[in-house]
């Protein structure tokens, strides 16, 4: 698919929409306040062109999170028929704050060491995970669209409410974070003590730490905004390295290894890559034509664990009626059916073919 875009703030992130848009045919024009970066996007082929586009389809903000819920709401007025999504890292007060049918919240989980616009990458997003996070009033056409989108720069799309997004990326990313830099900032000050410690931070320190090297500007507004979720974790953080620490100084050999070996089962359970055609079927879901149908049947099988390879609405010729038609592993197809159903769904399937 093609069309054109435009995306605000061509920055690392920013700037590898544009790269990986524009090499999938799409006219991209670019937004950002320091002219210096907007020629460079220029000269690096990251856009076509500067300025807002008023035939925009489909519009990416991806400014600082501070920013962001203006930006959309420039972004709206300035494409008056076109959709809007961002790529902010905490979702709730954005979505609660921009009220607009045309405007679907959105993280892609992607990043890089470098900073700034010379980092862009058009391959970023490639089996990257990509959150999207319809708010209440966002028009399931809208939702279709922009998931479309995203999926095709080859993005895993994953629907949460806001609310449960904040939560799970304060545990999977924004604590992590702190931690990394919080163990960096410990090996840094023992450093003047003993020199030879960076010396020998190598292997896991390396990467555990890897993260405390991105660009520190973006993350006290990430804090602020999340501040609730983000404390809650640290608190169980906080218990749990307690935990371990009595385990160490009481030479808990057995309590010890328990831990250890339950981590590393959930570490190498962690999910990889897509599976085979033929271990994928079809779900189709009749619905009412109703707004925030495909929204709350998406975000439902987040919420089961059920990751969905391909989503498309049919609306019926009356008008009240609609399918969606959903591709997910057959292994999970029940579950899935199981979770409809309760919702009062009445799914059926069937294999690809």
């Amino acid at each position: 698919m093609s069309g054109r875009a435009t995306v605000v703030g061509v920055g690392l992130i920013g700037g590898s929409i544009g790269l990986a848009l524009r090499e999938r045919g799409w006219h991209v024009s670019g937004v950002d306040p320091d002219e210096a970066r907007l020629a460079m996007a220029l000269g690096m082929g990251v856009i076509d062109e500067a300025g807002w586009d008023p035939s925009a389809e489909v519009t990416f903000v991806a400014t600082p999170v501070a920013l962001i819920a203006e930006a959309v709401r420039q972004a709206l007025d300035a494409s008056p028929t076109g959709l809007v999504t961002d790529v902010g890292s905490v979702k709730e007060q954005i979505v609660a704050t921009v009220d607009d049918a045309r405007f679907v919240g959105g993280h892609p989980m992607a990043g890089s060491e470098q900073d700034g616009l010379e980092g862009a990458d058009a391959s970023m997003f490639v089996d990257a995970n990509w959150v999207l996070t319809p708010g209440k009033s966002t028009a399931d056409a809208a939702f279709a669209r922009v998931r479309t989108t995203v999926a095709s720069l080859g993005a895993e799309v994953v629907t949460l409410a806001p609310d449960r997004h904040d939560a799970l990326v304060a545990l999977v990313s924004h604590v992590p974070h702190l931690t990394a830099a919080t163990l960096m900032g410990l090996a840094s000050e023992r450093s003047e003590e003993h020199y030879a410690v960076l010396r020998l931070a190598a292997g896991g320190f390396r990467d555990m730490t890897r993260v405390a090297a991105g660009h520190p500007g973006i993350w006290p507004d990430i804090c602020v905004q999340n501040s609730h979720a983000i404390a809650e974790v640290l608190d169980d953080l906080i218990a749990a390295l307690g935990m371990v620490r009595d385990e160490v100084a009481g030479a808990d050999r057995s309590g010890l290894l328990v831990r250890l070996e339950t981590a590393r089962a959930a570490r190498v359970s962690l999910p990889t890559g897509a599976p085979r055609p033929s271990d994928l079927v079809e779900v189709r879901v009749p619905i009412p034509d109703r707004h925030g149908e495909l929204a709350a049947i998406a975000t439902l099988a987040s919420d089961l664990d059920v990751n969905i390879y391909d989503l498309e609405i049919a609306h019926s010729a009356e008008g009240d009626r609609g399918v969606v038609l959903l591709i997910v592993e057959t292994a999970m197809a029940e579950r899935l059916k199981g979770g409809l159903m309760a919702n009062g769904y009445r799914p059926t399937s069937a294999p690809l073919t």
